[in-house]
């Protein structure tokens, strides 16, 4: 597969953009020859349509791709994420018919179309190259393609083989290509280095918990802290899962993954911040040292949390992590995290929600989700639900019993733990698109992370 542009070629296919109302004075400029092609298979125009013209010889020569109505181009994230699949293989340069954000948006989507999944299967490479369009930011545009084809590659991986060991190897080999010092907290020494929950949720699986922990960049820069939930496999604990809910488990450290991919950004385009990145890396099994229903657990903030379902063990696990990180107060700490079905009940699996006591982060967040087709909607902090997560014998509850406002409850129960951080923000993440879509293979997915990316880009710009 390849993420990157191809370099202009004296073979180079150009591609023109037509919309319906387009087609006709387009016509006319064909000569006769090119016209017969185009009438021997018709094009209107519509959405992702195709066509190929070849010259006297028989050679590709040009080639139209329909753009739609703006109404079919709104109901897809990447209107001409398809458009590489449909052409033979060749370089391709995009001439005329888009510009500004439709051109930086179709560029995007070829990249990212280009991605497989080929670890236990091979699979047939795009053949379509796109030389990047004029005007746009190459660099940054197969920067993104690559985070987004980092995370797809560790949330598509089973458990099996992306258990809590090879999710800290796959961040020591990313902390070791940007030179940044690691640390790694396993098994015992998470109590005796007071991380308990994070040790807690573990303890019951072969592989040891951890906490892997780097950071990258000048110690003056300003501070910004991410912090991914890594349950590598989630069979539910004691209150185990049915086996139609345990099937896509494996994505269960998808926040992780994600965050990755943004650091991965972050880092190779050299955003001047001081990032840390913290992830809590487990398996919620069933074992002699299981967690029960009923426990009381005391975090290292030194709340104390009742467990009502061993089910909600994520925010457990992201809670110490979130403790640690605001013991240095980042200005920016943000958390990512395959957190709650409720989230996709209200939402989707395409739009993950957001939460932030920052209106300017917010706003700024908001719009970047935007700029960056990378969507997120904003939920609430909603201070009056704070006492559904406080029960009657501990500071608080994991799993508030009723089934209501559950992202909510989930993001307010996170935020006990970010005391010292400047801005807070909480992404409720799905990771996964249940169904191909055009520029979205079906799969792990990044969610959030470009548009992180742009909102910290703009804020702390060199």
């Amino acid at each position: 597969m390849s993420e990157r542009f191809a370099a202009p070629a004296q073979d180079t296919i150009p591609l023109r953009v037509l919309s319906p109302g387009e087609v006709e004075g387009w016509r006319a400029t064909l000569s006769g020859f090119e016209l017969a092609q185009i009438d021997a298979h018709g094009f209107s125009g519509k959405l992702g349509e195709v066509r190929i013209l070849f010259d006297a010889k028989g050679r590709v020569a040009s080639g139209v791709v329909g753009f739609g109505t703006p109404k079919d181009r709104a109901r897809q994230q990447y209107p001409l994420g398809g458009v590489a699949a449909r052409l033979p293989a060749g370089t391709y340069a995009l001439s005329e018919g888009i510009a500004g954000a439709d051109l930086e948006n179709a560029a995007l989507a070829w990249l990212l179309s280009a991605y497989r999944f080929t670890r236990y299967k091979d699979a047939s490479a795009q053949g379509a190259r796109l030389v990047a369009p004029e005007g746009l930011d190459a660099a940054r545009l197969e920067a993104e393609a690559a985070a987004v084809a980092l995370t797809s590659d560790l949330v598509n991986t089973p458990a099996n083989e992306m258990g809590p060991e090879a999710l800290e190897y796959a961040a020591l080999d990313l902390a070791e290509r940007f030179a940044a010092p690691v640390s790694v907290i396993r098994g015992a020494d998470l109590l005796a280095r007071d991380l308990p929950m994070i040790h807690t949720v573990g303890r019951a699986a072969a592989q040891e918990p951890r906490l892997i922990d780097f950071s990258w960049g000048d110690p003056s820069h300003p501070r910004v802290t991410l912090v991914g939930k890594g349950v590598c496999f989630d069979t539910g604990g004691l209150n185990l899962k049915p086996g139609s809910s345990m099937g896509l488990m494996k994505k269960d450290m998808g926040g992780a993954a994600t965050v990755l991919g943004l650091a991965q950004l972050i880092m190779g385009l050299k955003l001047p911040v001081r990032l840390r990145v913290l992830i809590p890396a487990v398996e919620n099994s069933v074992s002699g040292p299981s967690f029960r229903p009923g426990d009381v657990l005391r975090a290292r903030n030194g709340l104390t949390v009742e467990i009502n379902n061993t089910d909600a063990e994520g925010r457990l696990i992201l809670a110490d992590a979130l403790a640690l990180a605001c013991e240095e107060k980042p200005e920016i700490l943000v958390s990512m995290a395959t957190l709650t079905g409720a989230a996709r009940v209200a939402l989707g699996p395409d739009v993950p929600p957001f939460f932030t006591d920052d209106e300017a982060v917010a706003t700024d967040l908001a719009g970047a989700s935007v700029r960056r087709w990378d969507p997120l909607w904003r939920l609430p902090f909603w201070n009056p639900y704070e006492e559904m997560i406080e029960p009657d014998i501990a500071d608080l509850d994991n799993a508030p019993k009723g089934g209501f406002a559950g992202a909510i409850t989930a993001a307010l129960f996170l935020r006990r733990f970010t005391e010292g951080a400047g801005a807070y923000v909480h992404v409720d993440c799905y990771a996964w698109t249940p169904t191909a879509k055009p520029g979205r293979p079906k799969g792990g997915a990044s969610q959030g992370a470009r548009a992180l990316f742009d909102m910290l880009s703009r804020r702390y710009a060199a």
